[in-house]
């Protein structure tokens, strides 16, 4: 779990760097960072001979998988781009409570009075990252907000994928997605289309390369580790990229940022333990997904 957060935080550094230096548009990186990851996945798909194809794929669950994935990607790139580093990661370390907020809502799950607890102190820690104030609001926070519900989601949505359908073919779907997303951002932009530089598409290859990674890591761990205690090193992508901020961007997070941050990784830990450890009493040992 802790190599594919490390993973993840590379490919979100390599995006970053890529589209900061203004030698790439956010949308047009998107659209390479979806072409590189679709060929890295189909690549592996071929190795472990898999089939590229799945008619679920067009299927309701899926369908609206893909939608939010389309959503999320859309949203995070840009706020990526716009965002410094450290905010967008640590609101995107809300994404489990969400997730567990839309399986009450939509999936009929049950949640005790202290998991309810726990999800309004970590939404009160993105309340503090946002500042909803005249004074210290920001809007294009709102682009990882927006990000975030969408992988939220997205997971959740996994959760009611059709069983058949293999990770590897969710990833290659996935980056599918990543390049639509790429689309959409470049009809809004305002500058013509360019190609980027040379180092900036050595940087969005390495995204491709850095996601296959820390999914197939994500997925390991994910299916062969005990999940209650595997899922809540999840909250290693947000130290790694606070160290990233720091290094590479020269990004110095307030105090109120580190505060909200803190309280949205403690609520998290605390709801996937403590949904591990009911998973445990109520149902008999089983394989995890």
């Amino acid at each position: 779990m802790v190599l594919a957060m490390l993973g993840f935080a590379i490919e979100d550094a390599f995006f970053k760097a890529a589209t900061g230096t203004g030698d790439v548009s956010p949308g047009v990186g998107t659209m390479l960072f979806g072409l590189f990851g679709t060929g890295f996945f189909l690549l592996y798909a071929l190795w472990r001979r898999e089939p590229l194809y799945s008619h679920a794929y067009l299927e309701g669950p899926l369908l609206i998988r893909s939608g939010f994935e389309i959503l999320g990607r859309l949203f995070f790139a840009l706020s990526l781009a716009f965002v410094p580093l450290s905010t967008t990661s640590a609101i995107l370390q809300a994404a489990p409570l969400v997730v567990t907020l839309g399986a009450v809502i939509v999936l009929k799950e049950q949640v005790g009075l202290r998991r309810w607890i726990a999800m309004a102190v970590g939404f009160f820690g993105v309340l503090l990252i946002l500042r909803p104030t005249p004074s210290g609001f920001d809007a294009t926070v709102i682009f990882a907000v927006l990000g975030m519900i969408g992988f939220a989601g997205r997971d959740l949505m996994t959760r009611a994928s059709p069983p058949e359908v293999s990770a590897t073919q969710l990833g290659v779907l996935g980056f599918l997605m990543v390049f639509i997303a790429g689309v959409i951002i470049t009809i809004f932009e305002t500058a013509p289309l360019a190609a980027p530089s040379l180092p900036a598409l050595t940087m969005l290859m390495g995204t491709g390369l850095a996601g296959l990674v820390g999914y197939s890591a994500l997925t390991k761990a994910m299916r062969t580790g005990e999940v209650s205690v595997v899922a809540p090193f999840r909250y290693s992508r947000l130290l790694i990229a606070l160290v990233f901020a720091y290094l590479i961007f020269g990004e110095r997070p307030d105090a109120l940022t580190l505060v909200g941050a803190t309280l949205i990784v403690g609520s998290g830990v605390y709801t996937l333990v403590r949904s591990g450890r009911k998973d445990r009493a109520g149902s008999a040992p089983r394989s995890g997904v």
